[in-house]
C-alpha cells in the first residue's frame, strides 16, 4: 500500500471522527468535565482517604474518583504516591491508582458512543468493581496487621462544595444536553430539546452561581480541550493508519475469538502500552472494525488506560516491586476474566 493511501485512510477516519462526534458527544462531555473539576472540591473528595474515615467510605470514594480527575496513568502517580505517604493505607490507596485513569467520564461516553452501551457500561461497571477488589485484595494480602500512620492530615482536609441541589440541577442538565444531543431522534425534536435545556442551564447559572463560578467552569472547560482533544485527534488519525497497515488477518487470528488466549494477550498489551487520555477509545474502535472480538476489546479498554509500563517502574518505586508485580497481576487476571465473560454474553 502507498504512503499516500496510509495517510488517507487516517484522514478519512479524523474526518469521519469530526462529523459524527465532536458537536453532539465530545463537546457536552468536555463541559461536564470541566464542571466536575470546577464545581466539585478536591480536597472534600480527598479527606475522605484519611485514616479516621470508614473502610468503606474511603473505598466507595476511591472507585468513583476518576470521574473528578479525569487523569491518565502516569499522571495519577503522584497523586496516588501523596494519599499512600499520609496514611490512606494501601487497599483506598490502590483503588484511587486503578480508578483514577480508568473512571474518565469522557473515556467512558465516547466509548459508549463508538463502541455501543453495551461496551460502554460493561467499562464503567468493570473499572468501578475492578478497583474495589484489587484494593481490598491488595489490603488482604499485605496489610492485615498494619496500622494506618497519618503523618498528616493535610492532604485530606477541603471544604465541602455547594448544596447537593444546586450540583443536582447543574449536572443534570449536563447530562440530558448530551443524552439528548446523541439520541437518534427527529433534528428538530432534538433542537427544542437543547433549546429548552440550555435555557433552563443559563437559569441555573444566573440564579445559583456567580461570575466568577462561570468563568472557572468555562476555562476548566478549555484546559481540558486544549489538554486532551489535540492527543485525541493524533490518536483517531494513528487509528486509521493502523487500520491500513496491519493485515485484517493478524487481528482476527490473534484477538478474533473469545478465547482465553485472545483475552490474556489483549490485557497484557493494554498493560504494557501508554494510551493518552482517550486515545484508547478511537484505538480499540479501530482494532473493532478490523475484527477484534468485544470480550478482548474490553479487556483492553480495562488493562491500558490504569497501567502502562512507565507506570509501573514509578509504581515499583512507591509501593515495592513485589506489591507493584501483584497488583499488575491482578489487573491482567481480572481483565482476562471479565473480557471472556464479557465475550461470551454478547457473544
Amino acid at each position: 500500500m502507498s504512503l499516500t493511501a496510509i495517510l488517507m485512510s487516517g484522514i478519512n477516519e479524523l474526518l469521519e471522527y469530526l462529523s459524527a462526534h465532536v458537536l453532539t458527544c465530545l463537546i457536552p462531555a468536555f463541559f461536564i468535565a470541566g464542571g466536575i473539576s470546577a464545581m466539585l472540591a478536591t480536597g472534600a473528595v480527598l479527606k475522605y482517604f484519611g485514616p479516621r474515615a470508614p473502610k468503606h467510605l474511603a473505598y466507595g470514594v476511591a472507585s468513583v474518583s476518576g470521574t473528578i480527575l479525569a487523569v491518565c496513568s502516569c499522571t495519577i502517580l503522584p497523586l496516588f504516591a501523596g494519599i499512600h505517604k499520609k496514611g490512606a493505607g494501601l487497599g483506598p490507596a490502590v483503588t484511587f491508582l486503578f480508578s483514577g485513569p480508568a473512571i474518565n467520564i469522557l473515556a467512558i461516553v465516547l466509548t459508549a458512543r463508538k463502541m455501543g452501551w453495551e461496551l460502554g457500561l460493561a467499562r464503567a461497571v468493570g473499572a468501578i468493581s475492578f478497583s474495589i477488589i484489587i484494593g481490598l485484595l491488595m489490603a488482604l494480602i499485605f496489610e492485615r496487621n498494619r496500622q494506618n500512620q497519618a503523618e498528616d492530615d493535610g492532604m485530606f482536609a477541603g471544604e465541602d462544595s455547594r448544596p447537593a441541589w444546586q450540583l443536582l440541577a447543574f449536572f443534570g442538565t449536563l447530562v440530558a444536553i448530551l443524552l439528548f444531543g446523541t439520541a437518534a431522534i427527529p433534528f428538530w425534536s432534538k433542537v427544542a430539546i437543547i433549546f429548552s435545556l440550555l435555557s433552563f442551564l443559563a437559569v441555573v447559572l444566573t440564579q445559583w452561581y456567580d461570575g466568577e463560578d462561570v468563568r472557572t467552569w468555562l476555562s476548566e472547560t478549555w484546559k481540558f480541550v486544549k489538554q486532551i482533544f489535540p492527543v485525541l485527534l493524533a490518536g483517531v488519525f494513528i487509528a486509521g493508519i493502523l487500520k491500513a497497515i496491519i493485515p485484517q488477518h493478524w487481528i482476527q487470528s490473534a484477538v478474533g475469538s473469545n478465547s482465553l488466549a485472545a483475552n490474556l494477550l489483549a490485557s497484557v498489551f493494554g498493560a504494557l502500552m501508554y494510551f493518552s487520555t482517550l486515545t484508547e477509545v478511537p484505538i480499540v474502535k479501530a482494532l473493532l472494525d478490523m475484527g477484534m472480538n468485544k470480550g478482548p476489546a474490553l479487556a483492553l479498554l480495562l488493562a491500558g488506560p490504569s497501567l502502562s509500563l512507565p507506570n509501573m517502574l514509578v509504581i515499583g518505586r512507591v509501593m515495592g516491586t513485589t506489591k507493584t508485580v501483584v497488583y499488575v497481576l491482578l489487573v491482567v487476571i481480572l481483565s482476562t476474566i471479565t473480557g471472556l465473560f464479557f465475550g461470551y454474553l454478547v457473544g
